[in-house]
């Protein structure tokens, strides 16, 4: 029985979201003011037991347990080093500065935990973007001519070689703007146009094509479970 209530559930909250395929309605928006507010509050959950109770709470307590026998004489090795949780303080205070916006006078401070949480989100992103948007594409693009030196390839694969080259070459140079696109740089930057076309034109399609196989999976499970129940 409880499965079947699942199924009806799931069934009601389908049919709410694919209703706005014909207009906005009340069905429409408590579906979606569901899925934020569940969403939200499981993040919230996820937070607390993935990130504040065991990086902060639990070695702050620790800690404070810790100094608590410093304090009555009755320290262990292992307690003074439980004292380094006394660290956390300095991130637990940080975090907090966050919560300055709901003061109008002291919105300022959130200039700086937003600030050091740029400045490491860029120091991590940066390299990693690097190394797999500009380091790999460059290895690929140049790694298969060893390939053609050791006379590994077929035709079709060195074709396919020249191509990539072509189309990196002149997708570059369309966004070279330094230079004024006339003559021989006009026609390879519209050459490197048709390759972003085709490129963003790959990855539409491919969205579609997930969408599409998300919706025959709904409608699948509309015939198939919910109206299983019903006939």
């Amino acid at each position: 029985m409880i499965e079947i209530i699942g199924i009806w559930v799931a069934a009601f909250l389908t049919l709410c979201i694919y209703s706005f395929l014909y207009r906005d309605n009340p069905f429409y928006r408590f579906a979606e003011h569901l899925f934020v507010g569940i969403s939200v509050g499981y993040g919230i959950v996820i937070a607390m037991h993935q990130g504040i109770i065991p990086l902060a709470w639990v070695p702050l307590s620790e800690a404070m347990s810790a100094l608590w026998t410093v304090i009555t004489g009755q320290a262990t090795p292992e307690t003074i080093n439980a004292l380094w949780g006394l660290v956390k303080i300095i991130p637990i205070a940080i975090g907090l500065l966050f919560f300055a916006r709901l003061s109008p006078r002291h919105t300022w401070l959130i200039r700086y935990p937003i600030a050091i949480l740029i400045g490491f989100g860029a120091g991590i992103a940066i390299p990693n973007e690097l190394q797999a948007n500009i380091f790999a594409q460059t290895r690929g693009t140049i790694a298969p001519f060893a390939a053609i030196n050791a006379g590994t390839l077929s035709a079709w694969d060195i074709f396919g070689t020249i191509l990539i080259v072509i189309g990196v070459i002149c997708t570059l140079i369309y966004f070279f703007f330094s230079m004024e696109h006339r003559g021989a740089i006009s026609w390879l930057s519209k050459v490197g146009i048709a390759f972003l076309m085709v490129g963003f034109g790959a990855a539409f399609g491919n969205t579609v094509m997930g969408r599409l196989a998300l919706m025959i999976h709904r409608v699948g499970f509309l015939i198939k479970d919910w109206l299983g129940t019903i006939f």
